[in-house]
């Protein structure tokens, strides 16, 4: 949407989210799991890059639980807006904490307002003050010119900062060097998928045969309230590449040793695994292959930076710049890059 000099309170933030580099760092780490798996859904309903960084912005990709009438999950969801963007929120199950579900909704949302307002930064005014009170903003007042890049609409303070804030981030996934940080990479065993269940079971039988710890689970699946995973809410749970075969390969034994919960033949006619959707995701955290002798490319979209680019296909900032000689961070939109070597 815009480069990090265009308004001077983008690049204030900017130096804000990064003013102690390890903090800042870690804090990425943290996130990288579920900010990669995010990256693959924009993608899926071409929303703008700068959106992957929205929980970044609302909760630091944290599942913040609900309460009443507030906001919740890493989008911070109102209850209200997940009725209506068909999540289910209840005492056994918060859709809103569902790191796809939510992910994808809040994808397709954004889709919307941006179909509707053809302005990425007015689909973010949208999707923090509400698509009424938008759209009547553009009734009086039309769409905003390009510049300023924060439009000068009378709105309150928060509206206006959350851009700014969005903008701050996608700044520094940008031009990291110009803030003397590094960010993190994320092997393809680290990436997030949905993983089949053939049964409800505790998430901490499930933690036990994926071979990962408790709170490390309940975490990407803090949807399920009642510490259950319940197939007939949501029958799959998240959990990284390297932990999911292990999961899969224990029910398979489960069902073969004939123990106390085992299942049908039947339900395994189809395999236990990721959904189609996700085995996709999981087949592009592969490193890119060459294809009849020649590199694959990728044409930028707007709001995609080489470490987005880097972590979707699993190669490194480096590779990306050795590949296309580039000299720094800085692609356009329209560019083509190549992301895989020539043979």
């Amino acid at each position: 949407m815009a480069d990090c000099d265009a308004d001077p309170a983008v690049l204030s933030w900017a130096r804000r989210y990064t003013r102690n580099p390890q903090r800042f760092e870690q804090e990425v780490r943290d996130a990288l799991p579920k900010l990669t798996y995010v990256q693959q859904v924009a993608a899926e309903h071409d929303v703008a890059g700068e959106f992957v960084l929205l929980p970044w912005v609302e909760s630091g990709f944290r599942p913040i639980p609900g309460r009443r009438d507030r906001p919740a999950g890493m989008w911070q969801i109102m209850p209200t807006t997940a009725a209506a963007m068909g999540l289910r929120v209840d005492r056994h199950y918060d859709g809103r904490l569902d790191v796809h579900a939510s992910a994808d909704a809040v994808m397709k949302l954004l889709s919307h307002y941006h179909d509707q307002f053809h302005d990425w930064r007015v689909a973010d005014y949208a999707y923090n003050a509400g698509e009424f009170r938008t759209r009547k903003l553009v009734q009086q007042h039309g769409l905003p010119p390009a510049t300023p890049v924060i439009p000068r609409w009378p709105v309150h303070d928060i509206t206006r900062e959350h851009l700014t804030k969005l903008l701050a981030m996608a700044c520094v996934v940008r031009e990291p060097d110009r803030f003397h940080v590094s960010l993190p990479t994320l092997t393809p065993s680290q990436h997030l998928v949905s993983v089949a269940l053939p049964h409800s079971m505790p998430l901490a039988r499930a933690a036990d045969r994926a071979g990962m710890p408790l709170d490390q689970l309940k975490n990407l699946n803090a949807a399920f309230r009642n510490d259950v995973a319940d197939t007939s809410i949501a029958s799959y749970l998240m959990m990284p590449v390297s932990h999911a075969q292990q999961f899969r390969d224990a029910l398979l034994n489960q069902a073969a040793s004939a123990s106390a919960d085992r299942l049908p033949e039947a339900s395994f006619a189809t395999g236990i695994g990721a959904t189609d959707a996700t085995d996709a995701s999981a087949a592009g955290a592969k490193p890119a292959q060459t294809v009849a002798g020649r590199a694959r490319t990728h044409r930028v979209k707007s709001g995609e930076s080489l470490w987005l680019l880097a972590r979707h296909y699993s190669v490194s900032v480096g590779d990306l710049q050795h590949w296309n000689h580039l000299h720094g961070q800085s692609i356009k939109p329209g560019q083509v890059l190549k992301i895989s070597a020539s043979r």
